[in-house]
C-alpha cells in the first residue's frame, strides 16, 4: 500500500543540469501538491540519471505508466491527494543494450531505492536503447512507450523514428493473450492472499488491485483483438462503448461494466478494507468472467474453438504458435537447464505451460495437485516431487522467466 509523500533524499548534486519537463499534468485531477511531489520526483530521477550515466551515452529519458500517459491514480485520503501508481522511467542510452545493463543497471537500481522510501510509490528504471525500439516486433508494452510517455530529456522527435511502433492496429493478437495471462496471474496471486486468516490491510489492498486491474484487462485485451486498443484508458473506454453497440457476444454488456469499474479504480483508486467475504466475492465474480472472455480471445488466436477451461489444457494444439522450433529449444534450456533440450515439446515456447498451468489454477481445480505439476514442468518424464509443493509459487517462478 502506498504511503504519504515526505521527504525525498536529492541524490545528485545541487548543480546538476535539468531539462524543464513540459508543462502536463501527471494527472487528470490530482491537486497541485500531488502535482508539484511527482515534478520534483521526475527532476530527481533525472539529475541521478544524468550523474550516472555519461552524456555521451545518455540519448533520452522518459516517463512512463500512467504518469507519463497524464492518466495516473489519484489516491484521495483525508490530508489531501497522494499517489498511488509506480513511476516507470526508460532511460534510452546508446551503445550495446547488454554491456549498458551490466554497467548502468546496478547503479540506477539503487537510484531507485534511493528515491523510493520518501516518494510514497515504487520507482523503476528500465534501460533500453533506439535499436531495440527500431527493431523490435510490435508489442503493447513499446505502443505504449512511444504513444503516451512524458519526455524529461533527449530530442523531442527522436521515438518519430519508431512510428512501427505507434499503430495499435498492428498489435498482434497475442498480446491479448499476454496481458490476460498476466493479469490472469495477479488474480491467482490474490487468491491465494484471500486464504490468510487474519487478512492485512496490505493483503487487502494487493487483492483490490489485482482485482481491478483484471477488469480492466478484459475489455483492453477485446480492443486488442478488434485493433482498437489506445494508449489512453480513457479513450480506450469510449472505443470499448462504441465497440459493444449491437454486439452479438452475450457477455459484452457485462465486459462494459467491468471495464468501466476498472477504469474508475485506476484514475482514482481506493484502499480496500479487510473484508474476506466482500473480497472473496468480488474476486470470485471477476475470475468467473474472465474465463469466457480467455476462451474467446483464445479461441481467434490459435483457430479452434475452445469451450471450456478443461478443453483448452487437453487441446494439443501448439498454444505459442508465434516462434520457431529451435528458438523454443534455446528458451527451455535457459529455463529449465540444458536437458530440456531432449525433454518431450521441448520444440514449443515454455509459455504454453504457464498458460495451461494458469487456465487450471483459475478455473480447472480437479485433481490439480496431480495435473499442475506436469504441466509446469518442461516435458520431462521423470517427475519432480518437489513441483507438488507450494504450486502457486512453482507458477509463479515459471511465469516471471517466460511472461
Amino acid at each position: 500500500m502506498p504511503t504519504s509523500p515526505g521527504v525525498v533524499a536529492d541524490p545528485a548534486p545541487r548543480s546538476a543540469p535539468v531539462l524543464p519537463l513540459r508543462a502536463r499534468r501527471f494527472t487528470l485531477d490530482g491537486d497541485e501538491r500531488l502535482e508539484g511531489h511527482i515534478a520534483k520526483l521526475c527532476a530527481m530521477a533525472l539529475r541521478g540519471v544524468q550523474r550516472i550515466v555519461p552524456g555521451h551515452r545518455l540519448q533520452a529519458v522518459w516517463l512512463g505508466g500512467g504518469y507519463g500517459r497524464g492518466e495516473g491514480g489519484v489516491l484521495r485520503l483525508p490530508g489531501g491527494d497522494w499517489p498511488y501508481n509506480d513511476l516507470e522511467f526508460y532511460v534510452c542510452l546508446r551503445g550495446n543494450r547488454f554491456l549498458n545493463r551490466r554497467l548502468f543497471g546496478p547503479p540506477l537500481h539503487a537510484l531507485a531505492e534511493t528515491l523510493g522510501p520518501g516518494a510514497g510509490l515504487d520507482i523503476e528504471f528500465q534501460i533500453i536503447s533506439l535499436a531495440q525500439l527500431r527493431h523490435s516486433k510490435p508489442s503493447m508494452f513499446y505502443y505504449d512507450l512511444v504513444a503516451g510517455h512524458r519526455q524529461l530529456a533527449g530530442p523531442e522527435r527522436l521515438l518519430e523514428t519508431c512510428s512501427r511502433h505507434s499503430d495499435s492496429r498492428c498489435l498482434p493478437l497475442a498480446e491479448a493473450t499476454r496481458l490476460l495471462l498476466n493479469r490472469g496471474t495477479g488474480l491467482v496471486l490474490a487468491r491465494q492472499r484471500l486464504s490468510r486468516n487474519p487478512l492485512r490491510a496490505d493483503d487487502a489492498d494487493f487483492i483490490g488491485r489485482n482485482i481491478a486491474k483484471a477488469q480492466l484487462a478484459l475489455g483492453d485485451a477485446v480492443l486488442t483483438v478488434f485493433g482498437r486498443y489506445h494508449w489512453s484508458c480513457l479513450e480506450r473506454h469510449r472505443r470499448l462503448l462504441a465497440l459493444l453497440q449491437g454486439a452479438a457476444q452475450p457477455w459484452f454488456q457485462e465486459l462494459r461494466d467491468h471495464h468501466a469499474a476498472g477504469l474508475e479504480f485506476k484514475l482514482h483508486p481506493r484502499q480496500s478494507l479487510p473484508d474476506a467475504e466482500a473480497l472473496s466475492s468480488d474476486y470470485q465474480r471477476v475470475a468467473d468472467f474472465t474465463l469466457p472472455i480467455w476462451l474467446w480471445v483464445e479461441s481467434r488466436r490459435l483457430g479452434k474453438e475452445f469451450r471450456s477451461a478443461r478443453e483448452y489444457v487437453a487441446s494439443p494444439v501448439d498454444k505459442w504458435p508465434e516462434t520457431s522450433a529451435w528458438r523454443n529449444r534455446l528458451l527451455n534450456a535457459r529455463v529449465h537447464g540444458p536437458a530440456a533440450l531432449f525433454f518431450r515439446r521441448s520444440n514449443r515456447h515454455p509459455r504454453e505451460r504457464v498458460l495451461n498451468a494458469l487456465t487450471m489454477l483459475l478455473w480447472d481445480g480437479e485433481k490439480l495437485e496431480n495435473r499442475l505439476p506436469a504441466a509446469l514442468r518442461s516435458g520431462s518424464p521423470t517427475p519432480d516431487p518437489r513441483w507438488a509443493c507450494d504450486l502457486v509459487a512453482r507458477y509463479r517462478t515459471l511465469w516471471e522467466q517466460v511472461r
